[in-house]
Parts: C-alpha cells; sequence; structure tokens
C-alpha cells in the first residue's frame, strides 16, 4: 500500500491554511502600515536634513561666536564627526513596538529670539512655504533656544522648548516619535487628498556648527492611511485578492481530491461488495489519506472473505447434500420395500430391512452431530481455561485401552498446562485416535508424545502404524467430508473440526505420512 497522510494530518493542514489566510493577511497589512510610517520618517529626514543645511548656510552669514549655541551631549557627538563622509540617519519607528503619545502641548510665546537666527530664518521661510505644497509636510526652524524662527503655519516666536523631541534635538540627537492626531473634520473620502491617519510621524534634525547645536529643524507630517493606500494602489491589491482567490479555489479543489472523491469512490466500492461484485473488488489506486487506504483495504479483504465463505458454503451444502442423500435414499428404498411386500417378508428379510434402517438412522445422527461439531469449531472463541496434561491425557488413554485399543504414551512431566479448555483438548485427542481406529482396523497401535519445544509450545505426536495415506489423498484429508473409511463410518469431518480447534487457539497442525508407513500427527499447542 502505498503512503498516504492521515486524515486527520489533511484536515489539520487545510484548517491552519485557511486560519492561515486572514493571519496572513492581517500581518501583511500590519506590516504595510508600519512601511507607510517608515517611508514617511525617512521623507521627514531627508527633507529636514536639508532645510537645515540651508539654515546652517544662512546662519554661517551672521558671523557666529564659537561659543554660540548649545554643546552636543557626549552620546551624540560622535555622530557629527568632520572626518565622516557621510552621516546616514536611519527610519527607525515601529507602530507595533514604538508608544504613541498624545498630541503636543500648547506652546508658551516669547519674543526673544535670537536676532541672528531671526534674520536666517527670514530667508528661508517663503522657500519652505513652496516647498510645503509638495511635500504637505510641517515645518519648524527653530533656535538653540527652541524658539520657532521660520515656520511654514502662523507659530513665529513660538517657544517649542518645552517638546521633548525639540529638547533631545537641541543636545544633538536626531528624534523620531509618533504623536495621536486629533481632527474634528469628518473621515476624508479614500480619492481625497487628505491621509486621514490618526497618528503623525514627527522628526526633530538637529542644527550644528562644529561642537555646537545652534538650532533645529523640527517636521511633521500624517502618513498615508493603509486603506487609502490600497486604494491607491488597488490594481496590485486586486491582483493579489485575486490570488488569495486562486488559493482558496486550490485548497478546495485539494479537499475535494484528497477527501470527497476518494470517500465517493470508496462509496462506489461499498455498494459493488453490497450487490455481489466480491471477486472484481481491488482497492483505491488513489485512496488520498491513510485512513481511506486502510478502509479500501478492509473492503476489499471484506469481500475476499466473503467471496471465500461463498464458495465454502455453496461447497459445503453440495457435499451435505450428498452425505444426507446417500442415507435418505436408502431408509426410501427400504421403506418402500417393506410397505410394499412386508406380508411376503420372512422373519429374518424384516430383521435385516429394519437393521439397515437403524444404521442408516444412526449414520443420520452421527453426521448431524459431526456437523454440529464443526461449526462449534468454526466460531470457537479461545477462553482462559488451562488443560493439565497429565491428568486428562492418561484418563483419555486409558478409556481407549480400556475399549480394546492398543497405545503407546510417552509424556514429558514437563508438559504441564495447555492454554484450553479440557473439553476442547479432549475432542482434539478423541477425534485422532477415532480417526487412527477408523483407518488402521482393531489392530491399530496408536503412539502419543507431549513435550514441550524449543519455544515452550506444547508439543503433541499422535502417529499410528496404519495403511498410511497416498501422496494423492494428503492434500484433501482436512477437507470437510474428505473420507477414505465411510465403510466403517467415516464421516470426513474429524480432521476438519481438529484443525478449526487449533486455529482457534494459535496452534498448528501437521501430517506427515508414507503409504504403508502410517501416519503422523504433529500438533502445537499454546502452553505455560
Amino acid at each position: 500500500m502505498t503512503w498516504s497522510p492521515r486524515l486527520r494530518t489533511v484536515l489539520l493542514g487545510i484548517n491552519l491554511l485557511i486560519l492561515a489566510l486572514p493571519l496572513g493577511a492581517i500581518s501583511v497589512l500590519r506590516l504595510y502600515e508600519n512601511e507607510l510610517i517608515r517611508r514617511t520618517e525617512a521623507e521627514l529626514l531627508a527633507q529636514g536634513s536639508f532645510v537645515a543645511a540651508i539654515w546652517h548656510e544662512a546662519m554661517l552669514q551672521q558671523r557666529l561666536s564659537p561659543d554660540y549655541g548649545n554643546p552636543i551631549d557626549p552620546t551624540w557627538r560622535s555622530h557629527f564627526n568632520p572626518n565622516t563622509s557621510f552621516h546616514y540617519v536611519p527610519a527607525r519607528l515601529d507602530i507595533s513596538t514604538d508608544p504613541v503619545f498624545e498630541p503636543a502641548p500648547t506652546p508658551r510665546r516669547s519674543g526673544d529670539p535670537d536676532p541672528r537666527a531671526d534674520r536666517a530664518g527670514e530667508r528661508i521661510t517663503a522657500a519652505l512655504r513652496r516647498g510645503q505644497r509638495t511635500t504637505l509636510a510641517g515645518i519648524r526652524v527653530v533656535d538653540h533656544q527652541g524658539i520657532v524662527v521660520a515656520t511654514t503655519r502662523g507659530e513665529l516666536h513660538t517657544n517649542f522648548a518645552r517638546r521633548p523631541e525639540i529638547r533631545r534635538a537641541l543636545r544633538g540627537e536626531h528624534v523620531s516619535l509618533l504623536r495621536r492626531r486629533v481632527s474634528d473634520e469628518p473621515e476624508p473620502p479614500l480619492e481625497s487628498i487628505s491621509r486621514g491617519k490618526r497618528v503623525r510621524v514627527f522628526v526633530s534634525v538637529p542644527v550644528v556648527e562644529g561642537d555646537r547645536v545652534i538650532g533645529a529643524v523640527v517636521l511633521s507630517r500624517t502618513p498615508v492611511d493603509v486603506f487609502k493606500a490600497l486604494y491607491t494602489n488597488r490594481t496590485p491589491v486586486l491582483v493579489g485578492a485575486g490570488a488569495l482567490l486562486f488559493v482558496v479555489i486550490l485548497v478546495s479543489a485539494l479537499t475535494s481530491l484528497t477527501l470527497s472523491r476518494p470517500m465517493r469512490a470508496l462509496i462506489r466500492q461499498a455498494k459493488g461488495v453490497a450487490s455481489g461484485e466480491l471477486e472484481t473488488t481491488t482497492p483505491l489506486d488513489h485512496p488520498g489519506t491513510r485512513e481511506v487506504a486502510q478502509l479500501s483495504q478492509a473492503i476489499t479483504e471484506m469481500a475476499r472473505t466473503l467471496a471465500h465463505r461463498a464458495d465454502y458454503i455453496k461447497t459445503f451444502a453440495s457435499n451435505v447434500s450428498h452425505e444426507f442423500k446417500t442415507p435418505l435414499t436408502s431408509l426410501r428404498g427400504t421403506v418402500e420395500l417393506m410397505r410394499d411386500h412386508l406380508d411376503e417378508m420372512t422373519a429374518e428379510e424384516r430383521e435385516r430391512f429394519l437393521q439397515i434402517l437403524d444404521s442408516d438412522t444412526e449414520r443420520l445422527d452421527r453426521l448431524v452431530r459431526r456437523l454440529l461439531d464443526l461449526a462449534r469449531a468454526d466460531v470457537l472463541k479461545p477462553s482462559d481455561g488451562e488443560t493439565v496434561i497429565a491428568d486428562h491425557l492418561g484418563r483419555l488413554v486409558d478409556r481407549y485401552r480400556a475399549a480394546g485399543m492398543t497405545i503407546h504414551l510417552d509424556q514429558d512431566p514437563a508438559s504441564t498446562t495447555a492454554l484450553m479448555d479440557p473439553e476442547v483438548f479432549e475432542s482434539i485427542v478423541s477425534n485422532l485416535l477415532d480417526n487412527a481406529r477408523q483407518h488402521g482396523g482393531a489392530d491399530v497401535e496408536v503412539t502419543v508424545s507431549a513435550a514441550p519445544d524449543a519455544c515452550g509450545a506444547l508439543l503433541l505426536r499422535v502417529a499410528d502404524d496404519g495403511p498410511g495415506i497416498s501422496a494423492a489423498n494428503q492434500e484433501r484429508v482436512f477437507r470437510p467430508f474428505f473420507t477414505t473409511a465411510r465403510a466403517t463410518g467415516g464421516s470426513g469431518l474429524g480432521l476438519s473440526i481438529i484443525r478449526s480447534l487449533i486455529l482457534a487457539h494459535g496452534g498448528t497442525i501437521e501430517m506427515r505420512s508414507s503409504e504403508g508407513e502410517g501416519t503422523e500427527f504433529v500438533i502445537t499447542l499454546p502452553s505455560r
């Protein structure tokens, strides 16, 4: 039988795949949403770096003193090494792990910005506002005190020093964080320019001159909402949805191929057995799962067993009919003769016909009893009974010796117990002894021996010095109704009964015979 997965494995795999589809979709959406936030952060970092460079150049024209601004925190000083050609700041925000802060606190106003920073801010304000039309980002430039000197909004000269991202930037740190976005406007439609996201990305870029922080650029923008991004990219999304639908159809087809089709084939197979197609029933070529394969194999074996049983019953019925027909014909003929010629018969003739009636009746009675014994042997179930060989075998041999039979007993004291009921054991030995007497005659000598074999089982041998069995008949002796001693009362059922009893208890029987040299039956029985 070829390998097939178990049914529970197939069902588990299908359920896991079905579960993985929505979980995978959620994970992909979550990753995509995080990617949109990081993309926004990266764009703000790039824009902030350009704005910082422009404002830095404007500040250098103001002739700054060496101690102007705030000292760089030692933690971040290495990030501004003048010997380094590039200073890359990666996007690091992660919506699944980073906190989302509340909206920024209301700034307090101050009228004292640094004049030089204020003049540099005036030079770039117009450029910032023109750029905002494209970038959609809010931009503020603050001096080293945290006061706004350039902005795309109406917040000029506002003090933002209380905001944590600006405080950290004025110490030399690049800062990115998320804040909750609060909007009183209704949810925008998908096709609108509004991004509709409930969080806002804030980026603070320090402006450094030497080892001093002279200001910072603060940018903020709402990232694109994931559903708006999906709407914008609806063509590839639809392609992905089509691929997902294809996967669902593929799973359905796999389920049908693995479960439904084999089950339908199995039903057809079972119906074929029910309609009598026993000999042509074969296991399924593509069972799909191991359980279906095992069930199909079991149905095939059941069909073969039923076919064998049907042939056995047919042959058995034919043999029974033949065995009953001979004595019944004799009875009928004898009755008709006595009915027609009873008055003309002498006493001796009437006695002879009555003996014929008695003999045929006895034969029918013996045949019926043997058939009942065979039927019981065929359906016998082993019990927990035990037979003490030393007791039962000796008594049984003594009984046959008393009836005039010559029997030699060779019993090993170690062979103590056979795992079967005493009645069954006696039935086996009695049938073998009766068989020897019927075929060997009154002068036959029988040798019975019992000893344990190498495996611990009971080895029972029953040998006689009778005429033996021809090679042609040796293959037929265990068939029901086969006998060469019908004239001496043989029914042909004794050896069949013996074999059924032995096989039912897990034993074996073997016959060894040579014509003219006697017959030996070798039996192994479970013992302890």
